[in-house]
């Protein structure tokens, strides 16, 4: 992420809740969920990627950049009118 200018030196993952997850319109997981809400109004959708652990740099960078363009493909269909 240093090579996107994002520091993540002092984050440390977390398992996320089931109350944030149901608070949530949309859970996009990565692809290696059991992921079971009793939450009708939430979309989920699994991304299916690859799991980036133990992968040579290049394969990882590849990683990033489909969950970039996700990403970006989902805030384009949320807000369609933004530029």
């Amino acid at each position: 992420m240093r090579e996107r200018d994002i520091d993540l030196s002092n984050r440390t993952p977390r398992e996320v809740s089931t109350d944030e997850l149901e608070s949530c319109d949309v859970v996009a997981t990565m692809g290696c969920s059991t992921l079971e809400l009793d939450a009708e109004n939430v979309d989920i959708r699994d991304w299916a990627l690859d799991d980036p652990h133990g992968q040579d740099l290049d394969t990882v960078r590849e990683i990033r950049d489909d969950i970039e363009q996700r990403v970006e493909m989902l805030f384009d269909e949320f807000y369609p009118d933004e530029p």
